[in-house]
């Protein structure tokens, strides 16, 4: 327990380890300075130095692993500054590795040649408050451990990967983005009546400037779709286009009883346009609507704004949700989005379909786009301060006046009202007002910027704003929707999975969505579009097809399962989502579970014996938690999204013939797609000629990856003085020599210096399983090092087919460590014919 402990903690340290380091001058023994450090930061997993010296090798010291870097960048400014002939610079960023406790304090620098008096000069590396970030660290992971205790036991007793998967996400050691508890309540019918009397009425603001195209839709959208007696105060500022205050007058004329008509005989800017029609709307005790003239309202509109007026006590505004109006704002909150022609009331017609009561959220103001303001509170602060010049910031100062009296300002979550932000004053002039009154906000309510910095990190209205970004994306229907049933473990899937939405989505400016199973919560939702996710999460399948609702044209694709909470019904999941077959289902083959529960086609006893069909397998290979359920159940589950799949995606050739046999059926369906790797990988440089042949084993090793192997395997190899290191984490459930060293996580580019820090001559892919695809085992042959595998499954295919493969024998129902023996007992290796 305690090594697991160790190893897990190690992991945390490395990826939340953050610390700074202080300039740090080297003096050679006549007291000349000969080198100095400028930069020493600790961050993401990696340790970054910059500075500059007279030395030809500065060496970091971590973790008891040495790290190079020559001076090769020019510094002008110290040639000049300390009169030196050698004024070369350097900056480079290592990786952590991971790191015990003890570690942290233990960084060390030195300087070779820089000083022939000393040819090695030493210190510290100059970290502040070591013990501080020591004990910070510490506290954050038993913090964040306590909360991970029901998966911690749940995976101690069942090694299922799905605890792994939420120990991970709870320690913030994945990728996945902010995920948040979606309210259950957020699709319950509201049964209570309305609170409106015959005799409500509303009065409606338009300042107006210009944009005369936009004008005449929004006054339009006012008369056809206002649902509560209605007055319109329309205020025009001497706009500039002709076209205008014609229009105005003429439809003033039309609609003589309703409308108020205020002509500014010079242009007066918005707020004092607003201070106006706020003087003639308190002859009248109605609500007051602040209304854009580039705001274009839905049908039935104005009964959902003013309704928290009547359902609670002490609201000063209500602002809707929109595509452009900040914390309000969907898909992304503080993101505008421009929608196409009718996109909106699409949109609205989801968000009217709302609980109420579940989208009366407290934000930290109100926002003037469409605003509908309590008259109690307008009578008390009937002006909006002219301080602000020509507008923007003046709803914020106004509504923190108020707030100040207690009064609230809401959204109105089943309400979607369109914004053409920016139409009145232009969006650079509007750029430019919010610079400069932000400021003004700022020193008045210097606690308003936390307010929002709070309300964007929490959140409150995830629920609604993932809803109606939902329903944004499902009114876009030029194209069908890629809907993917995904895992929350990462790794090659999820690495592939991110590529195809980037490119295949991305790239077009399209969105996707990712429901992701194994998380906090059986399905995590996720809505990723070009310029950010949205995510929650919930247990309730009905729910997920409640919020998938609106997006009618859709296409269904698996790509993996693995962590589920009940894998036994994601057959039927993935037909629902299809809506029992209407839309595309596409099958991506990452795991095995179209075949088995066992997603790897390993046994309890982590043994491969080939692939299990009805006709001559048993059951050992069904989920314990489900007795009753047979394997021909099982296969029979999956028939039923492989029949009706237009695309079953395999990776490799292998995966093929496994699929082929259990599905005989379903061949011609079956097309053979290898992935492509994600990035550059560099060709390491082989090791000096007569130096000791070290094995790296590469990737994160737990089971299936033949975590089991590792301990005879490194007393195998000990015996014929050859080295073995781990370059990726490892499962310390299964026992290892501590003298093996484990390096953690690692990225791609930093290969050559791993392979330079532990010596490694050679990989080793251990994986026991008939890997459907390995990213892994293509990067490492992309090295040119030579690499080793079993002769099974996607990795042995590759390895075989490689020029510096070499693969090992597999022999099924057995465990492999006989195989290795002889495999690494053959000839005996030399540097220069790996080189």
């Amino acid at each position: 327990m305690y090594k697991q402990l160790a190893a897990l903690f190690a992991r945390y340290a490395t990826a939340h380890l953050k610390a700074q380091g202080k300039p740090h001058a080297f003096y050679a023994a006549d007291g000349q300075i000969i080198g100095a450090i400028d930069v020493v930061t600790v961050a993401d997993g990696h340790i970054r130095l910059a500075g500059w010296s007279c030395a030809t090798e500065v060496v970091l010291h971590m973790n008891g692993i040495t790290a190079s870097a020559w001076p090769d960048l020019l510094r002008d400014d110290v040639a000049k500054a300390y009169k030196l002939d050698a004024h070369l610079g350097f900056d480079f960023s290592v990786p952590l590795g991971p790191l015990g406790l003890a570690e942290i304090a233990r960084f060390g620098i030195e300087l070779h040649g820089a000083d022939p008096a000393q040819p090695t000069i030493s210190r510290p590396l100059p970290l502040n408050h070591i013990r501080w970030i020591q004990l910070r660290v510490l506290f954050s992971f038993i913090l964040a451990m306590l909360g991970q205790l029901p998966s911690a036991i749940g995976w101690l007793a069942t090694r299922d990967p799905k605890y792994r998967a939420r120990i991970k996400q709870g320690l913030h050691l994945t990728t996945l983005p902010t995920s948040l508890k979606l309210d259950p309540a957020l699709f319950r019918e509201d049964d209570s009546p309305p609170p409106f009397k015959p005799d409500d009425s509303i009065t409606i603001i338009m300042p107006v400037f210009n944009a005369f195209d936009l004008l005449q839709d929004a006054l339009a959208r006012v008369k056809d779709h206002t649902d509560l007696p209605w007055r319109l105060i329309l205020v025009e500022d001497a706009s500039t286009d002709s076209r205008v205050l014609p229009f105005l007058r003429q439809w003033k004329a039309a609609n003589t009883d309703q409308v108020i008509l205020l002509e500014n005989k010079e242009n007066l800017g918005f707020i004092r346009s607003v201070n106006r029609a706020f003087e003639q709307a308190l002859l009248w005790s109605d609500p007051v609507i602040l209304l854009n003239s580039d705001a274009l309202v839905p049908a039935g509109w104005a009964s959902r704004l003013i309704a928290p007026f009547k359902l609670r006590k002490n609201v000063a505004t209500v602002t809707p949700m929109s595509n452009n109006a900040e914390v309000f704002s969907i898909p992304l909150i503080c993101q505008p989005q421009e929608l196409i022609s009718g996109q909106g009331d699409i949109i609205d017609r989801t968000a009217a379909s709302l609980n109420q009561a579940a989208g009366l959220i407290e934000a930290p103001t109100g926002v003037g786009f469409c605003m509908a303001i309590n008259f109690t509170y307008l009578a008390k602060n009937p002006n909006f301060d002219t301080a602000y010049g020509r507008g923007y910031g003046e709803e914020v100062d106004w509504c923190q006046r108020v707030k100040a009296m207690s009064g609230q300002h809401l959204s109105a979550g089943n309400l979607f009202v369109e914004h053409r932000g920016g139409e009145s004053f232009g969006s650079k002039e509007k750029q430019k007002l919010i610079a400069e009154n932000n400021m003004k906000v700022r020193q008045r309510f210097p606690h308003f910027d936390n307010d929002v910095q709070r309300f964007v990190q929490s959140d409150p209205l995830r629920s609604t704003r993932l809803a109606l970004g939902l329903a944004w994306l499902g009114a876009q229907d030029a194209y069908p929707v890629s809907i993917y049933l995904a895992h929350s473990m990462g790794g090659g899937a999820d690495a592939y999975l991110s590529n195809r939405i980037t490119s295949k989505h991305h790239a077009l400016g399209r969105s996707a969505v990712i429901l992701r199973v194994g998380g906090k919560q059986r399905w995590q939702i996720e809505l990723v579009t070009p310029h950010g996710t949205i995510a929650g999460h919930t247990n309730c399948l009905d729910y997920v097809l409640q919020m998938l609702a609106p997006i009618s044209c859709r296409r269904i694709v698996y790509s993996c399962g693995v962590g589920d909470h009940d894998p036994a019904s994601l057959p039927d999941a993935l037909f629902k989502l299809s809506n029992n077959g209407r839309h595309t289902i596409e099958i991506l083959l990452h795991d095995y579970f179209v075949i088995s529960p066992s997603y790897t086609l390993l046994d309890d006893a982590g043994i491969y014996h080939g692939v299990p069909t009805v006709q001559h397998t048993p059951d050992p290979l069904v989920p314990s938690n489900d007795p009753k359920l047979s394997l021909q159940d099982w296969q029979t589950a999956w028939a039923t999204p492989l029949d009706h799949a237009k695309d079953v995606i395999v990776f490799s050739s292998s995966s093929a013939e496994i699929l082929k046999t259990a599905y005989p059926a379903i061949s011609d369906k079956i097309s053979i797609n290898p992935h492509q790797l994600l990035q550059h990988v560099p060709v390491i440089q082989p090791r000096p000629a007569g130096g000791r042949r070290v094995i790296g084993v590469l990737g994160d090793i737990g089971l299936q990856k033949g975590a089991g192997l590792i301990h005879d395997l490194a007393v195998i190899l000990g015996q014929n003085d050859i080295g073995l290191a781990i370059i990726g984490n490892f499962d310390t459930t299964y026992p290892i020599q501590s003298s093996i060293p484990i390096h953690g996580g690692y990225r791609i580019e930093n290969l050559q210096h791993i392979c330079d820090r532990y010596g490694i001559t050679d990989w080793l892919i251990p994986s026991i399983w008939p890997e459907t695809f390995s990213f892994t085992t293509h990067e490492a042959l992309a090295t040119g090092l030579p690499v080793h595998a079993f002769n099974l499954g996607a990795q042995g295919k590759a390895v075989s087919d490689a020029n510096n493969g070499c693969p090992i024998p597999f022999t099924k129902g057995e465990c492999q460590i006989a195989n290795l023996r002889d495999h690494f007992n053959k000839t005996p290796y030399s540097i220069e014919s790996a080189a």
